[in-house]
C-alpha cells in the first residue's frame, strides 16, 4: 500500500509539473500572439537594440545545447564508462534545450510564418543560413546518437556516431560565434576570438545545466550522488569555468589594446551603467568567483556545493550574455573615426532598452519547451543514468 501510495503521488507531482510547464509555454506563446498583434513597439527593441532579452534565453540555451554533449563526448568518444551512462541524459538535454532555443529565436522574429522562407532560398555567403543547416543537423545527428545507445543492436555504432556529434557541435558552435564575429555592424564583435570564447562556454555552460538537471533526477527519484563522480564532475566544471573566464578577460584584453576599441571596452567595463555592473558583479563575481570558491574549497566540495555553483554558472552566464549582447547594440558604431555623427535615427548615441514582460515571457516560454520536452523524455523512457559499482569507485581516476 505504501508502494502504491509513492507511484501516485509521484504521478501526481508529474502532471502538476506538466502543467505548469505547459502554463509558462502559453503564457510565452500569449506573448508572440502579443508581439504579432501590436509589433515589437510593445517591446523595449528599437531601431538599434534589434536583439533583446528573448536572443538572451535563445543563444543561452543554443550554445548550452551543444556544451550538454561534452559529457556524452566524454563517455562514447573517449570511453570514460562514469560519463557513457550519462551520454542519453545529455542528448536529450541537448535536443531538449536546442528545441527551446530555436523556438524562441523563430518566433522572434516578428513574422514566425516566414521561417519557412529561410529554411527553403539559402544565401550560402551569409552565416545565417550556415546555422540553418547546422541547427537541422543536430537535430537529426544527436536523435541517430540516441538511437544508437537506447537500441542494444545499434550499440557498436554509438562510438562513430558519436564522434561525428562531437565534430559537428563544435562546428555549431563556432557558427554560432561567427554570427557575432562577422557583423561588421557592431563595433562590440568582429573578434576571432569569439568562435573559440563560444566553445569553451558552451563546456561551462553545458555541464552547469547538465549537474543541475541531473540532480533534479536523483531527488526525484530519491537517489544520492557518489561522492567520486561528484567530485570528478564539479573538478571538471571548475577547470571549464577557469578556461571560459580566460577567453573572455583575453577577448576584453585585445579589445583594449586597439585605440579603435577603447571607448567601448570604457563603456562596458566602467561607464555603462548596467552593463559593467552585470560583467563584473553578475558574471565575474558569481558566476566565475563564487563558483570557484564552492568547487575547490576543501570544506565545500559537496553535492550541495557543486549543485549552487551550478546555478551560479547558469545565472551568470545569462549576465554575460546580456552584456554581450545587449550592451555590444547599445554603443554607438564609430562610422566616422574623429567626428561625431548624429541624426534622427540616434546615430553616434548610446541605445536605451529595458526589457518588457513579452521578452520575459517569450524566454521563459523557451525554457518550458525544453524542461517539458526533459521532463516527458525522462518519464517515458530511461534516461537515469545508472552506475556499475565498480565505475562509481573508480569515477575520481577515470
Amino acid at each position: 500500500m505504501q508502494t502504491n501510495s509513492f507511484n501516485r503521488n509521484e504521478q501526481r507531482y508529474f502532471y502538476m509539473l506538466v502543467a505548469a510547464g505547459m502554463l509558462v509555454l502559453l503564457m510565452g506563446l500569449f506573448a508572440v500572439h502579443a508581439m504579432e498583434e501590436h509589433g515589437h513597439i510593445i517591446t523595449g527593441m528599437n531601431n538599434q537594440i534589434v536583439w533583446g532579452m528573448p536572443h538572451v534565453f535563445a543563444i543561452f540555451m543554443i550554445v548550452a545545447a551543444s556544451g550538454v554533449l561534452n559529457v556524452a563526448s566524454i563517455g562514447s568518444v573517449f570511453g570514460k564508462p562514469m560519463y557513457k551512462a550519462r551520454a542519453p541524459l545529455a542528448s536529450l538535454l541537448s535536443i531538449a534545450l536546442l528545441a527551446g532555443g530555436l523556438s524562441v529565436l523563430m518566433l522572434d522574429l516578428g513574422r514566425p510564418e516566414r521561417v519557412i522562407v529561410a529554411a527553403t532560398h539559402f544565401n550560402f555567403t551569409s552565416v545565417f543560413a550556415w546555422n540553418v543547416v547546422l541547427y537541422s543537423g543536430m537535430f537529426a545527428a544527436v536523435g541517430i546518437y540516441l538511437w544508437t545507445m537506447m537500441e542494444q543492436r545499434m550499440n557498436p555504432w554509438s562510438k562513430p556516431v558519436g564522434l561525428f556529434v562531437f565534430a559537428w557541435r563544435f562546428i555549431l558552435t563556432t557558427g554560432t560565434g561567427l554570427i557575432f564575429a562577422f557583423l561588421v555592424a557592431r563595433q562590440a564583435y568582429g573578434s576571432a576570438l569569439l568562435a573559440p570564447m563560444f566553445i569553451v562556454i558552451s563546456f561551462t555552460w553545458g555541464l552547469a545545466v547538465f549537474h543541475v538537471v541531473q540532480s533534479a533526477i536523483y531527488a526525484w527519484n530519491g537517489k544520492t550522488h557518489t561522492p567520486e563522480i561528484v567530485k570528478r564532475m564539479k573538478n571538471l566544471l571548475g577547470i571549464f569555468i577557469i578556461g571560459a573566464l580566460y577567453l573572455v578577460a583575453t577577448y576584453h584584453l585585445t579589445n583594449l589594446y586597439f585605440a579603435h576599441q577603447s571607448g567601448f571596452e570604457r563603456f562596458i567595463l566602467k561607464d555603462g551603467g548596467i552593463y559593467p555592473q552585470l560583467l563584473w558583479w553578475g558574471y565575474g563575481l558569481f558566476g566565475n568567483l563564487v563558483p570557484l570558491i564552492l568547487i575547490f574549497h576543501p570544506k565545500l566540495g559537496n553535492a550541495r556545493s557543486a549543485l549552487a555553483a551550478s546555478l551560479l554558472v547558469i545565472i551568470g552566464g545569462f549576465a554575460l550574455l546580456y552584456v554581450f549582447i545587449i550592451g555590444g547594440q547599445a554603443y554607438p558604431l564609430n562610422i566616422f573615426p574623429g567626428y561625431e555623427a548624429s541624426s534622427s535615427f540616434g546615430d553616434g548615441q548610446i541605445g536605451l532598452y529595458s526589457p518588457s514582460l513579452p521578452e520575459f515571457l517569450l524566454g521563459f516560454g523557451g525554457l518550458a519547451i525544453a524542461f517539458l520536452i526533459t521532463l516527458i523524455g525522462v518519464r517515458a523512457l530511461n534516461f537515469m543514468p545508472h552506475d556499475k559499482p565498480h565505475v562509481a569507485a573508480a569515477g575520481a581516476t577515470d
